[in-house]
């Protein structure tokens, strides 16, 4: 099989193109030369927001490409207009936001969208992920067109940081805010079940939308954050705190407690996703103890910081002020 690989070096491009090239595949990675690409990939540079930034993609010809393009989807129509005819088969990894708020707990892939355009510029979030699977259906058709609509993903390589920061900030030990309740669900996805997912889905011709995120059940707050205790080694005693209680506190869910949200239209959105459809397909999540294992040695192989994306804030409590919560709780 070969793969040409948008973006590639980072994140979600960096598992699909290591997964990719376990499997014995040949991959090209088109990127803007910022990370190197991962060994045994062929690299061709270019920026496709820039003009004439696609001409490395002006010949060759392969059996799938994968985007992740979060931005403007004129990029997605533009490069996905270039390939229609060189490539087999288009999969972009879209998101849950692309909704319409709020979605209903349980949604499906036939839920109701939030408006997009392949032709526009910078957009939101949501719109800009929306306009992006138009494009790529637009050039490639609905039966060529794989719609990988991920939600949370969590895993090693995550620029982010939800992940690493709960890594870190239990590493650090002492009394830790954790918000409860801790038998409340979460859903996420390990970035290397996505890889390995997305990957079987190409070879094997599946087109359409598909919900990607870990089945209901699959983990817990507290199973989270237990295995960020067991796997740190660090002692740290997890103070769980009732959803009132933080909001009342003035703590910002998703934000400076990274994955967590209170019970609500936002928690039905983000947590309780229909992912049948994906898991008749072959979806298999791996035990988030692992997904945590290895995420803490991939830091512990960065000296215990993570890369951070610089168009995304950086996540979590400051020290101040995560002591200045448990201080103003322990008054009651």
């Amino acid at each position: 099989m070969r793969l040409l690989m948008l973006g590639g070096t980072e994140f979600v491009g960096r598992a699909i193109v290591e997964d990719a090239l376990a499997r014995g595949w040949e991959v090209t990675v088109f990127h803007r030369g910022r990370h190197a690409a991962p060994a045994g990939a062929a690299p061709l540079l270019g920026d496709r927001t820039a003009p004439g930034g696609l001409a490395a993609l002006a010949t060759g010809s392969w059996d799938a490409v994968v985007d992740t393009w979060s931005a403007a989807p004129s990029a997605v129509r533009d490069a996905a207009r270039l390939l229609a005819d060189r490539v087999g088969r288009y999969a972009y990894v879209s998101s849950r936001s692309v909704y319409a708020w709020p979605p209903a707990a349980g949604l499906t892939e036939d839920g109701p969208l939030v408006e997009g355009s392949p032709d526009d510029g910078d957009v939101p979030y949501p719109e800009s992920k929306r306009g992006g699977e138009l494009a790529a259906t637009a050039a490639f058709g609905p039966d060529r067109t794989l719609l990988v609509r991920a939600g949370l993903i969590l895993g090693p390589y995550e620029n982010v940081g939800r992940l690493p920061w709960w890594l870190g900030r239990i590493a650090r030990g002492g009394s830790v805010l954790a918000p409860g309740p801790r038998t409340m669900p979460v859903q996420y996805i390990d970035v290397r079940d996505l890889a390995a997912w997305t990957l079987d889905a190409v070879a094997a011709g599946l087109s359409g939308p598909y919900n990607l995120v870990s089945p209901p059940g699959h983990t817990t707050m507290g199973g989270l954050l237990d295995a960020c205790v067991r796997t740190t080694g660090s002692g740290a005693e997890l103070r769980w705190t009732e959803p009132e209680a933080l909001l009342a506190a003035g703590v910002a869910p998703w934000t400076e407690l990274p994955v967590w949200l209170p019970p609500g239209e936002t928690y039905d959105a983000m947590h309780t996703a229909d992912v049948s459809r994906a898991v008749a397909a072959g979806l298999r999540c791996r035990p988030v103890e692992e997904t945590v294992a290895d995420t803490w040695a991939w830091l512990e192989s960065l000296g215990g910081v993570a890369p951070q994306r610089p168009d995304r804030a950086g996540a979590g409590l400051s020290p101040e002020r995560e002591a200045e919560v448990l201080a103003a709780l322990a008054k009651g």
